[in-house]
């Protein structure tokens, strides 16, 4: 049975692959790219907090395709450093922190207190399922398992965000799924870590 990540890789490359034509030779770099998705996260973060949610979850599917694109374009014209990934993960972490804060900041807006709270565990959670699989790995453990990566996170953000539209708890709702799915990731991984300190 096709795996859920080797479905991602062929959509992914099915999506790409035209935009990639295009830029090789160009002076356009992969590490370029990467900035724009930056770029892109910030200017989402700014939308929402000036209320445009639903147009702010279409800048980050945008984002989410420029995500991809850096890495086939390394790839395509053999850009592939170690740099360029500790980059690409940095300023993952730096779109979504960014994302994060814009919600807190449009909630703390109107007041609602329970919107706040909930941005601000979304983001410690955040941090903390990306800093448990990086610091097993430099610790030489396997960590790939995960119930909510960072890519899991960002689509239910998307859904929040664009569902807000019809469903005035829409975006509560999609953080309170981070929370709870992203603290049960944290415990995953640090159980999954366990295992193998106990083998070893």
């Amino acid at each position: 049975m096709v795996g859920l990540s080797q479905v991602r890789k062929t959509l992914s490359s099915c999506l790409t692959e035209p935009v990639v034509r295009l830029l090789v030779g160009t002076a356009i770099t992969p590490n370029i790219i990467t900035w724009f998705g930056l770029a892109l996260a910030v200017s989402a973060a700014v939308l929402v907090v000036g209320g445009y949610l639903f147009v702010a979850g279409l800048v980050i599917l945008l984002g989410g395709f420029f995500d991809m694109l850096d890495g086939a374009l390394a790839r395509r014209t053999e850009q592939v450093t170690r740099f360029g990934a500790v980059l690409d993960a940095t300023l993952d972490r730096l779109s979504e922190g960014a994302l994060l804060l814009g919600i807190m900041l449009f909630f703390a807006s109107g007041a609602k207190t329970i919107g706040v709270v909930l941005a601000g565990a979304a983001l410690l959670a955040s941090v903390s399922v990306s800093y448990v699989k990086a610091k097993a790995e430099a610790m030489g453990f396997e960590c790939q398992v995960g119930l909510l990566t960072r890519e899991g996170r960002v689509i239910v953000l998307v859904l929040g965000l664009l569902l807000s539209q019809l469903f005035n708890n829409a975006l509560i709702i999609a953080l309170t799924f981070i929370v709870g799915f992203g603290y049960l990731t944290v415990g995953q991984r640090l159980a999954y870590v366990w295992r193998q300190a106990k083998k070893g």
